[in-house]
């Protein structure tokens, strides 16, 4: 019985090896084709608000693909100028945090204690700020080659939708198969949509907050809160290092504390008390599956896959939640707070 056992874990362990090694080889093919996915999960809504409004299949769609492409082009617009300027000034910005830098560890001297100054000062360099703006420029840049693609595939998949479920209610699965692909569906859409609007939610509070503040660059660095979102737990924190460094070079000490306090108040009141209301508690992440996640998605599908590491750990962890037999392994990924919880009570 053991050996058995162990045949089949063995078995299962190696097709999943296989399967990732062909996801990784087809990357180039995957990552458009999941772009795409996410993209038609969060505008079918739209689509259908028309359709239920009495706007024929055809009008609703270009509707939908003609704001979706504007919203694209106006961001995309922002975002290179703020970029570009931004370049032309990081020599500025890397003196200033230098300066700071040799102030803080002259003081952390006097107190006796010493740290690497040239090694950390080193980790400064600008060299290292554009190498890694040029490898998420080049994975931002491989994304817009393939647009038209994506565009296409997005129209396709939204026209697919509509009929999606009426296929597979026609064919021979199941009622219990046809129910959980109800399940999993109607959690995944809902989850990406709801996500999709906090995020934007969060982003424009950011941009909103900066450029009262003044600080530069307000839509970049809320259009990084905005992607970043999708990443709980350390999404925010990471989110707010360049705007609170980029407010300590401009302004200070007193406006960079100003910057955190604003970020840790975004990061409570949305990331603990409005999302946890709207989305529900079902769809936690561990703090440690976090982490792994984005090292995981990251290798395999690069920088895009990064982006996408929580939303594709969260489609993993309702697929498995919806089956009896992997549904521990869904508990699991998960934080653990319904335990917790019932523990207290």
């Amino acid at each position: 019985m053991h050996t058995k056992e162990f045949g089949y874990y063995f078995i299962v362990a190696a097709s999943i090896i296989i399967v990732l090694a062909g996801i990784k080889s087809a990357s180039a093919i995957v990552v458009p084709f999941l772009l795409s996915l996410f993209l038609a999960i969060i505008l079918s809504p739209i689509y259908n608000y028309f359709n239920k409004k009495g706007i024929p299949s055809v009008i609703s769609l270009s509707l939908v693909i003609g704001i979706f492409v504007v919203f694209i082009i106006m961001v995309v617009k922002l975002i290179g100028n703020s970029a570009q300027e931004f370049s032309s000034n990081i020599a500025f910005y890397q003196e200033q945090l230098l300066v700071y830098f040799y102030a803080i560890s002259n003081f952390l001297s006097t107190l006796g204690i010493e740290i690497p100054k040239q090694e950390i000062a080193d980790l400064m360099n600008t060299k290292h700020a554009f190498n890694f703006a040029t490898t998420l420029f080049k994975s931002i840049s491989s994304i817009f080659t393939n647009s038209f693609v994506i565009l296409l595939t997005v129209i396709f998949m939204i026209l697919e939708s509509e009929h999606f479920m009426q296929k597979i209610k026609q064919s021979d699965f199941s009622k219990d198969t046809i129910t959980s692909v109800e399940k999993i569906l109607a959690q995944i859409k809902e989850y990406m949509v709801l996500k999709a609007l906090i995020s934007l939610f969060t982003g424009f509070i950011v941009w909103i907050s900066l450029s009262i503040i003044g600080t530069d660059y307000p839509f970049l660095l809320a259009v990084i809160a905005f992607l970043l979102n999708f990443i709980p737990n350390i999404g925010s924190i990471i989110a707010a290092v360049p705007a609170v460094l980029l407010t300590l070079i401009q302004f200070g000490v007193f406006n960079a504390i100003v910057v955190t306090i604003i970020y840790t108040a975004i990061n409570i009141i949305v990331g603990s008390i409005i999302e946890p209301k709207v989305m529900g508690k079902g769809l936690d992440l561990s703090t440690l599956i976090v982490f792994l996640s984005l090292i995981f998605w990251g290798w395999l599908l690069g920088m895009v896959g990064m982006l996408l590491s929580i939303p594709l750990t969260i489609m993993v962890k309702i697929i498995l939640s919806a089956n009896k037999n992997t549904e521990s392994i869904s508990t699991l990924l998960g934080s653990g707070k319904d335990i917790k919880e019932k523990a207290y009570i």
